[in-house]
């Protein structure tokens, strides 16, 4: 689809700012060299964010001789955004001031019986308004609410399409929200939201094609090439997850078999013990964070169960990244989520080694396989960012100056 000048010049208002935030404190001058924008358009478009409240002059730089440079950066009192990561098994809240900078945090837990709709909606409501609460912040002053829900979402109409884990079929959740929250609201999915963290403040930044790989309850890759994040034509890029990696294999909830999810997901690795070790005190039968903590624990102690669990994961996960380093041929491969975060280094040790017995040696060399090293919780943030984005792509201009758009 053709791009309008509007659509050009809502991108490069987000650029902009996104420029300003990373740098802190920065020129009119650098912003134009760094972005490849003209000094006039990035000057234009400083002026819009100023006049937002976004953006305050905070002094000026020597230029070396010439005239001294204005200097601007993001005024922390210029609203605020929300960040929220939804999973099967938690719901965490973050509140960001207009710079990206957490105020706030809360999270409750989800048990598995509590899979409906209304349910979840009950748990992001009551996170919301605690996070407000607890950082003295009004709704009048929230910019916009990111919600990040595991599965195939259309973002344009609010709904989840397909969250196969909670067998989701079209809910319109946004709508659902409304009702409890009156807030601009925004959903879109964990692996958008993990790349564009990752771009932002992550392993990603300054390069263009990174994958981000999310292991959680559910498994998927986010993509970005040339430095953007990659939704694909229906926002459904990246289930990675639900690919093939071993024919006739374990049933999946999508309704497939032998899906990636199902060996390199939690209940994956679940299953994994179990085949190993079924009577492990390691296991813990309905608790999925539970199984992985113990087994993390299990292996800083020096559990041979526990390592053999790590090493056969890494193997069946190993694989299958190695099958994205050959399709996508990325500068880096971020672990991202709670699964990843908490096998850490011993699981990132075993998949490089299964990686570097599988990948093609020429984009292997060129790929950085890491864990995520964002600090808090790099769902919330890449929801917030979406939420910013959304709120900057409503504002419209008037003869009179600048105006939201309703």
């Amino acid at each position: 689809m053709k791009r309008t000048s509007r659509d050009i010049r809502i991108a490069n208002r987000f650029e902009v700012l996104r420029h300003i935030i990373g740098a802190s404190t920065v020129s009119r001058q650098q912003i134009a060299s760094d972005t490849g924008l003209s000094l006039a358009t990035v000057s234009n478009l400083v002026g819009e964010l100023l006049e937002l409240g976004l953006l305050v002059e905070v002094g000026f730089q020597d230029s070396g001789g010439g005239r001294p440079r204005g200097l601007v950066s993001v005024n922390p009192t210029g609203g605020v955004l929300v960040g929220i990561d939804v999973a099967e098994t938690y719901v965490h809240v973050e509140l960001f001031d207009s710079g990206l900078t957490v105020l706030a945090s809360v999270e409750e837990e989800l048990h598995p019986q509590e899979n409906k709709p209304e349910q979840v909606v009950a748990h992001i409501a009551s996170s919301v308004q605690a996070a407000l609460a607890g950082a003295g912040v009004g709704p009048d002053r929230v910019l916009g609410v990111g919600v990040s829900v595991p599965g195939q979402v259309d973002r344009e109409g609010g709904v989840s399409v397909f969250a196969p884990n909670w067998d989701w079929h079209d809910v319109p959740l946004r709508n659902l929200l409304s009702a409890s929250l009156d807030l601009p609201l925004y959903l879109d999915n964990p692996l958008r939201a993990c790349v564009v963290a990752e771009l932002w403040f992550g392993a990603g930044r300054g390069r263009d094609d990174v994958v981000v790989v999310n292991l959680g309850t559910g498994v998927g890759a986010g993509l970005a090439f040339g430095g953007a994040l990659y939704r694909g034509a229906t926002n459904s890029a990246g289930e990675w997850g639900h690919t093939t990696l071993v024919v006739d294999g374990r049933l999946c909830h999508c309704g497939s078999r032998g899906c990636v999810e199902t060996y390199v997901g939690a209940p994956g690795i679940m299953q994994n013990l179990r085949d190993l070790a079924p009577n492990s005190p390691l296991l813990h039968t309905e608790d999925q964070t539970a199984t992985i903590e113990a087994l993390a624990r299990g292996v800083a102690a020096g559990d041979p169960v526990a390592a053999k669990v790590v090493t056969e994961t890494a193997r069946y996960l190993g694989v299958a990244v190695a099958d994205l380093i050959n399709l996508v041929n990325p500068e880096v491969i971020v672990l991202s989520s709670w699964v990843a975060a908490r096998l850490g280094d011993a699981l990132l040790t075993e998949v490089r080694a299964v990686v570097a017995r599988h990948a093609l040696s020429r984009p292997l060399a060129a790929t950085e396989i890491t864990l995520c090293r964002i600090a808090g919780n790099p769902v919330s943030l890449g929801a917030a960012t979406f939420a910013l984005e959304r709120f900057l792509a409503a504002i419209g201009t008037t003869a009179g100056g600048l105006v939201r758009q309703i």
